[in-house]
């Protein structure tokens, strides 16, 4: 039985690690104990108002999945974030580094937005286990905390990011919160 056990485990952890999906690219200007600030280029989104975590993924993912002006599958990229605007929850996937203004097409759902998401600078904490909400309250208070000691700027409201697959095992989730922050050389 544990054997079994075992081989389903190693399969879970490939299958979950060999997903090759591109990742939002940012530079790693510092690093300490706690986070690391990263600087992000533009890029570009496409985002929805969250109504439930559900419905705004799907909305989201049947866009990517060819519900576009082209019939036009894109591949998924990680991470899928969401940030509260004007007072309501957004989730937001970022679309792969070979789409800009010009290739982009436009959503079949009005609900749906493509945006070019400015470039800045940005405070992250890393933690696995679930993406829940009190996983994240905690890091995110966690990282407030540490950036208002060390007289850092913070501009935005917390930002959620998640990396993997529901299907990841906990333990190898990755998940993050972010905050945007004034960077002072």
């Amino acid at each position: 039985m544990k054997k079994i056990l075992s081989i389903i485990v190693f399969n879970l952890i490939i299958v979950s690690n060999s997903m090759a999906t591109e990742q939002l690219k940012y530079e790693t200007l510092d690093v300490n104990k706690v986070y690391e600030i990263r600087k992000y280029s533009d890029r570009l989104v496409i985002e929805t108002e969250t109504s439930n975590q559900n419905s705004s993924f799907r909305k989201l993912f049947n866009y990517i999945s060819g519900s576009n002006e082209n019939n036009q599958e894109i591949k998924m990229t990680a991470p899928v974030t969401q940030i509260e605007k004007n007072g309501n929850m957004t989730m937001q996937f970022y679309l792969p580094s070979e789409f800009d203004e010009n290739n982009t097409p436009s959503p079949s759902n009005s609900e749906v937005k493509v945006l070019n998401m400015k470039g800045g600078y940005f405070a992250a904490i890393t933690y696995s286990g679930r993406a829940s909400d009190k996983n994240f309250i905690k890091h995110k208070e966690i990282l407030e905390n540490q950036l208002k000691e060390d007289k850092i700027t913070i501009l935005s409201p917390p930002i959620r990011a998640t990396y993997n697959s529901p299907f990841t095992l906990p333990m190898l989730k990755r998940n993050e919160v972010m905050f945007e922050i004034e960077r002072n050389t």
